[in-house]
């Protein structure tokens, strides 16, 4: 069967949220029974905590992409969302949210932000980044994995550079000094108040 130009460029336009996705996944599937309640980088989140905030921001995607507000959804999507199986808990919401974007124009509507309304694209975006940084709390949190992939770091990276100080959202730490000469993933850890462990 003829393949759809438009699906693979759907298919391109998410790739790093796709990966994203992906190096979370990886990272959530190395989770022994006991770190679930171990502390991450996100002085109030655990594993478990971190998991479910992740798990959290994929349910919303086909919500906000079908053009729901936030008040429409509501608290649906708080507490815990993990159950007695946060991993089929996760993945289920990563699978429905990858599938969500795959929609061609997924990144051309306009949803419905906290903030105001953002165009798909810049909520794509905004996902990817807050998975890449997160996927290191996780891997820091477990022990295991603490080396994103660089393309991804790379994205995540371009994102923030403009910010500036982005502890001023009230989501993050104040930035951390690095040296000139850091690397990629150090910098990105550093806009994001986290010290990389090098």
């Amino acid at each position: 069967m003829a393949r759809n130009p438009h699906d693979q460029d759907a298919t391109e336009d998410r790739s790093p949220y796709t990966r994203a996705l992906a190096a979370f996944d990886e990272r959530v599937r190395l989770i022994t029974p006991g770190q679930w309640d171990s502390p991450t980088p996100c002085t109030d989140w655990s594993v478990r905590d971190l998991v479910n905030h992740l798990t959290g921001e994929q349910l919303w995607v086909p919500e906000l992409l079908m053009g729901a507000t936030v008040s429409e959804v509501g608290g649906r999507f708080d507490g815990d969302l993990l159950g007695d199986d946060p991993v089929a808990a996760w993945t289920a919401a990563a699978r429905a949210a990858d599938r969500a974007f795959a929609v061609p124009g997924a990144t051309q509507l306009i949803v419905h932000l906290s903030f105001g309304d953002a165009s798909g694209r810049y909520y794509l975006d905004q996902l990817t980044t807050d998975l890449v940084i997160h996927s290191w709390d996780l891997a820091t949190g477990i022990g295991h994995g603490t080396r994103l992939p660089e393309d991804l770091v790379d994205f995540a990276l371009e994102q923030l550079a403009d910010y500036g100080d982005l502890s001023a959202s009230g989501l993050f730490d104040p930035p951390v000094p690095v040296p000139e000469k850091a690397g990629p993933q150090t910098r990105l850890l550093a806009l994001a108040g986290r010290r990389d462990q090098e």
